[in-house]
């Protein structure tokens, strides 16, 4: 097993991830009846893409002895009614300023995020918009 989930009433979850012990608690957004005090699922949903495409460029970065800390990803997760569901999720890179690399380097950083197993994962009918804001050479 992964992990465990339990109701805490209140259109709240608490999910225990049984490996490490960490917990992530959910709530219901505030547009479907919920509190929106914690990530709703959705949230995570659309995170997870941003989570995963850094971790996987990171790896990348790392084997090519590059230097990521200080990136930092906007994600955006666009909703869609009837039936209710994620349409989009706007993915933003932002590299800090002192983080210059090559065209060929960019590329491959790039391919590494957007083939991340997330990506690869999710629906094709979700529109998956990935901007990488690289500071100027």
């Amino acid at each position: 097993m992964t992990s465990q989930i339990i109701y805490k009433g209140e259109l709240r979850t608490e999910a225990l991830h049984l490996h490490s012990g960490t917990i992530i608690e959910t709530d219901a957004p505030l547009d479907n009846k919920g509190k929106a005090e914690r990530f709703s699922p959705t949230d995570l949903m659309a995170t997870s893409l941003g989570n995963c495409m850094m971790t996987i460029m990171g790896i990348k970065a790392r084997d090519m002895q590059i230097d990521l800390t200080g990136t930092t990803i906007d994600i955006t997760k666009i909703m869609k009614p009837e039936p209710r569901r994620v349409s989009g999720i706007g993915v933003v890179f932002h590299f800090p300023g002192h983080l210059i690399l090559d065209e060929k380097q960019r590329t491959i950083l790039e391919r590494a995020a957007i083939t991340c197993p997330v990506a690869k994962s999710i629906h094709p009918d979700i529109e998956q918009d990935v901007q990488f804001n690289w500071p100027a050479v």
